[in-house]
């Protein structure tokens, strides 16, 4: 099972709870930080580059099917929010995959959460502007060579920031925050470069793919992963009357990491044999 985080996510930022529930049902994971994040190298920091993650995807993939004791044939994916379209486009690429699960995915960054209404609101629209002017500042540092213009991931309020939402900060704080080695900043130019579903990657997906969706979820569409769900072959939709951060905290963690895992035990392990246990 190889694990990747979402957006300025590290593999100790809540994921140990996922891979001790999977290794539980006899499956090996393996959770790994994306360049210039957490424990890996990678200049400049805290900057989000899509491709490169893909990359990083596929990096831990060759690793973990050259590792000892593992079956280079049953080896699945997991990604939550901005991993979870990670998964589907690396696995659109590699039919080998046994499986994946993709949970609350941003799969296409111009389909979010909120409706039309609730983007017109004037305190979103507000926090929307400022957030873009940070990250034109932001590119403009880049292409001086200068080092990124940070903001916080999660803040009150008022601030600019990623996420500014009370329930964000009760997730990120749940999870370990900053002492598990996680950073609260992350470089705004990512707002310019969010991935684009292209036309057709569903249809790609043969292996059991399961995603679970929050349907109140105002990071990334419910509705729109549905809808790209809707194409794949052999998918499980689960929805969960849930927003995008609730999936990571108890009480919905243990529903939804069972049902994950086993998803999980029925396309990784290999049955016993007859007469034994």
């Amino acid at each position: 099972m190889v694990m990747g985080h979402g957006g300025s996510g590290t593999k100790r930022l809540g994921l140990p709870k996922y891979a001790e529930r999977f290794a539980a049902q006899g499956m090996a994971a393996l959770a790994f930080d994306y360049r210039r994040f957490g424990e890996s190298e990678g200049e400049p920091r805290q900057v989000i580059d899509v491709a490169a993650q893909h990359e990083d995807y596929r990096a831990a993939v060759r690793f973990v099917r050259g590792y000892p004791g593992v079956d280079p044939e049953r080896v699945a994916l997991w990604g939550t929010s901005l991993s979870g379209g990670h998964v589907l486009a690396v696995a659109a690429a590699d039919p080998r995959l046994k499986a994946v699960v993709s949970q609350v995915p941003l799969i296409d960054g111009w389909h979010r959460g909120r409706n039309l209404r609730q983007r017109l609101n004037g305190d979103v629209a507000a926090r929307t502007l400022a957030f873009i002017v940070a990250a034109v500042r932001d590119m403009l540092n880049a292409r001086r060579g200068r080092p990124p213009y940070l903001v916080p991931v999660i803040a009150k309020r008022g601030k600019v920031a990623v996420f500014t939402e009370p329930e964000a900060s009760t997730a990120f704080e749940a999870l370990g925050g900053e002492p598990v080695g996680w950073r609260n900043e992350l470089a705004p130019r990512f707002l310019f470069a969010l991935p684009r579903y292209r036309k057709g990657t569903a249809e790609r997906l043969t292996m059991p793919v399961l995603m679970c969706l929050g349907d109140q979820d105002l990071q990334a569409s419910s509705r729109y992963a549905a809808r790209i769900a809707s194409g794949m072959p052999n998918v499980q939709i689960r929805h969960y009357p849930v927003g995008h951060f609730d999936v990571y905290l108890d009480p919905l963690f243990d529903e939804i990491s069972t049902t994950q895992a086993d998803f999980l035990r029925e396309h990784l392990c290999t049955p016993p044999l007859h007469g034994t246990s």
